[in-house]
């Protein structure tokens, strides 16, 4: 499970972080409510720890404007406002949980277990987006009468971009959610991996555009309608 911890109080930082990573978690760290928005609003997280009182963009602005976004992610508020006014607004704007600081980094993993179970989706087997569909069991691929088998990265890469039709991403955040690592921005991997898939969907295909469309000196997207 990742879960994004948006706090920039440094030493709590490290003490959640360690512990959740003892407890099996896979943790990404935002220091201020900008870059805690930005990473949020990417939708690659199971859960978010929020604190409250952050530069640049308060926790409860990056609460409200992720709900305004449509972003459903759980948020658990770890915040040392602890008035009965801060925790009824918190729930109010979408928060699943409220734990004011002072707090044991044991409580906080039980409260991320129960919301986890709570918002467990069902087992999702396909991603469909008018012709084309992903199967998320086998890895497979299909588009129109064409049929083909992806790698990991390349069946990452391409439900990412279907999640969001239409999204513009640039390289930089599909280096980061696909291969989890911020690599060198020179780097063509994210080029390479693209076309890759091109040509295992355009096999067979009758010259139809490909389903993931280059937007010049930007990223790519998925395109709204795949034409017939």
């Amino acid at each position: 499970m990742k879960i994004l911890l948006i706090e920039d109080e440094h030493k709590i930082a490290e003490f959640v972080i360690e512990g959740l990573t003892a407890a099996g978690y896979t943790v990404s760290h935002a220091d201020d409510g900008e870059k805690g928005l930005e990473a949020l609003l990417l939708g690659a997280h199971d859960l978010v720890i929020l604190d409250l009182m952050l530069p640049k963009i308060n926790g409860f602005d990056v609460l409200q404007r992720a709900r305004q976004a449509g972003n459903t992610t759980p948020v658990i508020i770890l915040s040392a406002k602890v008035d009965l006014s801060d925790r009824l607004m918190g729930f109010d704007m979408g928060a699943e949980d409220y734990l004011p600081k002072p707090f044991f980094v044991e409580e906080l993993i039980a409260r991320i277990k129960v919301a986890l179970h709570r918002h467990a989706p069902e087992q999702v087997r396909e991603i469909s987006v008018s012709n084309l569909m992903l199967d998320v069991v086998n890895h497979k691929v299909q588009w129109f009468d064409v049929t083909a088998v992806l790698s990991q990265r390349e069946f990452s890469l391409l439900a990412f971009l279907m999640r969001s039709p239409g999204h513009i991403y640039s390289r930089q955040q599909i280096l980061k959610h696909v291969w989890e690592i911020n690599f060198d921005p020179e780097t063509n991997v994210v080029d390479v991996c693209v076309r890759r898939i091109k040509r295992k969907l355009e096999r067979g295909s009758n010259s139809r555009l490909s389903p993931i469309e280059s937007v010049r000196g930007v990223g790519y997207r998925l395109r709204m309608e795949v034409e017939a």
